[in-house]
């Protein structure tokens, strides 16, 4: 079956990093854009990156670009959000997405906690 698992996420000081980890399976991931949402506590969720299928292109979301970098390696079905420069306004759940035309794939989520 369809597995997007999340992995990476954690405790971490202001001006720290993560590198966020999706490992898919169950469908053919190279053919899927992936992207990164999160969620904060009360907010709705929204869009931080994606990523092509292809790795041809990126995008960002406003508050994250210079900090954020998403990227792929279809040989490992694996897509990774490094976080560098945190905020506690990063804080959130952070979620997976795989996306082809109208089919979409949700991951469980990993917590990222930016606290002094």
């Amino acid at each position: 079956q369809v597995q997007l698992v999340e992995s990476g996420g954690g405790l971490v000081q202001p001006g720290g990093s993560l590198r966020l980890s999706c490992a898919a399976s169950g469908f053919t991931f190279s053919s899927y854009a992936m992207s990164w949402y999160r969620q904060a506590p009360g907010k709705e969720r929204e869009l931080v990156a994606t990523i092509s299928s292809a790795e041809s292109t990126t995008n960002y979301a406003d508050s994250v670009k210079g900090r954020f970098t998403i990227s792929r390696d279809n040989a490992k079905n694996t897509a990774y959000l490094q976080m560098n420069s945190l905020k506690p306004e990063d804080t959130a759940v952070y979620y997976c997405k795989a996306r082809r035309a109208f089919i979409s794939y949700w991951g469980q989520g990993t917590q990222v906690t930016v606290s002094s």
